[in-house]
């Protein structure tokens, strides 16, 4: 046998289809009275006709659907479809061997064509949410407000007044609170706030969280839930009651307009479809919008009230302080895997580094390497050939942090690869110079020094590459530094330029001092430079090695700062022939 069963409040009530034609209304002669203003007196009726049975629109207000289409004519019912007079909803149930395929149906129109039967889609995860523009009635329906706190406003956070209902709302918090303890997992909380409103508020059909894109500001619909599986609608909310919600941080109690005592003699009220529902938003720690919580209800015969829109309030607050707690748990334990990762790549430089300078009779050679972030963009290495020549090269990428350590990476295979081949210290920088010009990312130039040294004749050979010019400090103390004129332009910036070599020969108790500009730009709280008068005043003073002048300088660009954090990365190797 044929039947309609009423879906309402969570309930199903069946009607069998016994009669050649079935009315269903308001009024009390129809065959299926139904006490709603939403529905017409005489609203529609299933007609039976042998094994098939149709239904027919009777010129109501609100009209007739079947699978969410507005009905035109006499149209033919299937097997489980969704009928819904105005709001309520029916589902028809008749099985037999026809409906088995409901996909290979056809419904016949008023005017006789065959269509497609429409099959509702999954809303599993191609859930859709309709904001509707209805400035002009939207308002018409709003039966209360409740205002949050926030910036200016009165009132205990997105929480509302903990005086009204405190133990309803105390239970709410509570139930929220259970349901979303542990949980981290973004994707997963939001449908566990929708499920734990269904159980706060038994009333309630259908239920939406909207939450604002970081990057444009709109609200983008995040997770919905339908009481009924295999409900084939999409929410809809009001884009009036909407932006009230969010410029005024209120929750918005909205009742259907044929609810309303004004509209009750009316026949026709198809203007005023807004549900009964409640809309509120959710504050974040700021007390600014992250989102809104939108539920409402299909049942003429429970409508929200006041009191309910007092406890929503208070669980959304909840509900949104859960979502900031995980939403802060997942950036931490991605900021531990980043640190994790950033020590990982802080070792893997370190690695590119020479792990001991060259050991030659007569000389003495150090470095020392502290970047303003895990990674940075200075370089150093070296080099002792067989025939007892040392190389040294020195750079500094420009910028700091990841960016520059990936080009200081590639400038330190680079420089290797060229001293298998080219040992002259012009040519093994113009080599150089070739390979960053290729691929070059735009604005990561690097200014290098590029120094050979014969330990035999102690002749040293210069090349510079717009770095400032190493200090040499003579055995009496005087300082001399290369001309201008002999710095060429950094890596990277114009490929096929020469460079100038400048070549000299190093005396006995000669150091040769070279740094980046975190040495010479190091600055104190009161935000004062280091300076290159103070550094020339350290190096002039001296020191018996390389080392110990190295160490002497590093300590007191450390006393400088007087615990400044770094603002850029400081490299410095100084080395020299022994007394």
């Amino acid at each position: 046998m044929a039947k309609l069963i009423l879906l309402a409040g969570g309930q199903s009530t069946p009607h069998d289809i016994t009669e050649a034609e079935t009315v269903i209304g308001r009024h009390p002669e129809c065959t299926i009275v139904i006490d709603s203003n939403m529905v017409s007196r005489k609203h529609a009726k299933v007609v039976r006709a042998g094994d098939e049975y149709f239904i027919e629109d009777l010129g109501s207000g609100n009209g007739t659907t079947v699978n969410a289409q507005r009905i035109a004519g006499r149209t033919r019912l299937a097997h489980d479809d969704r009928v819904k007079l105005g709001p309520v909803l029916f589902r028809f149930d008749c099985p037999s061997p026809q409906d088995s395929n409901k996909l290979g149906k056809t419904a016949m129109m008023g005017g006789g064509a065959a269509v497609p039967k429409p099959v509702a889609p999954p809303i599993a995860a191609d859930f859709t949410v309709d904001i509707e523009a209805d400035e002009e009635n939207a308002t018409a329906t709003v039966l209360g407000a409740v205002r949050s706190g926030g910036p200016g406003v009165p009132g205990l956070g997105g929480f509302g007044s903990l005086e009204v209902q405190p133990e309803a709302k105390l239970r709410g918090v509570l139930e929220i609170s259970r349901a979303l303890a542990g949980t981290v997992d973004l994707a997963a909380i939001l449908p566990r706030i929708l499920d734990s409103l269904f159980n706060i508020f038994t009333g309630a059909d259908r239920g939406a969280i909207l939450l604002k894109d970081p990057a444009t500001g709109q609200l983008i619909p995040r997770a919905m839930k339908h009481r009924r599986p295999g409900e084939d609608e999409s929410v809809k909310i009001s884009r009036t009651i909407m932006n009230k919600v969010l410029t005024e941080r209120s929750g918005i109690l909205s009742a259907d307009a044929a609810n309303d005592a004004r509209f009750e003699a009316s026949e026709s009220i198809s203007n005023f479809t807004i549900r009964s529902m409640m809309c509120v938003p959710m504050l974040g720690l700021d007390g600014e919008p992250l989102g809104i919580i939108n539920i409402d209800t299909q049942n003429p015969m429970r409508q929200f009230r006041s009191e309910d829109l007092d406890v929503l309030m208070a669980v959304a607050g909840q509900a949104a302080l859960s979502y900031e707690n995980a939403r802060l748990a997942v950036s931490y334990i991605e900021k531990l895997k980043q640190d994790s990762e950033m020590n990982i790549a802080a070792n893997v430089q370190r690695a590119l580094l020479p792990s001991d300078l060259p050991s030659v009779s007569g000389y003495e050679f150090y470095a020392a390497y502290d970047t303003a972030q895990a990674v940075g963009g200075d370089y150093y290495d070296s080099r002792l050939f067989d025939d007892g020549r040392i190389c040294l090269a020195f750079g500094d990428v420009a910028g700091k942090g990841v960016p520059a350590s990936l080009v200081m990476s590639r400038l330190s295979a680079i420089v290797q690869i060229v001293l298998d081949f080219v040992t002259d210290a012009g040519q093994a920088t113009e080599k150089i110079n070739h390979h960053m010009c290729t691929n070059a990312v735009e604005g990561r130039f690097v200014t290098f020094v590029f120094t050979m040294i014969d330990t035999k004749t102690h002749e040293m050979q210069v090349c510079i590459a717009g770095h400032m010019s190493p200090m040499i400090r003579k055995a009496d103390g005087t300082i001399v530094e290369l001309p201008e004129d002999s710095i060429g332009l950094p890596l990277g910036v114009v490929d096929g330029v020469p460079f100038d070599v400048t070549r000299l020969t190093l005396g006995a108790g000669e150091q040769v001092v070279i740094y980046t500009d975190g040495v010479s730009e190091a600055m104190n709280h009161a935000s004062d430079l280091y300076g290159m008068d103070r550094l020339r005043e350290i190096v002039a003073k001296g020191a018996p090695n390389a080392a110990e002048l190295g160490k002497i300088i590093r300590e007191d660009v450390r006393r400088h700062a007087n615990g400044r954090p770094q603002n850029d990365d400081i490299t410095l190797m100084t080395f020299g022939r022994l007394a």
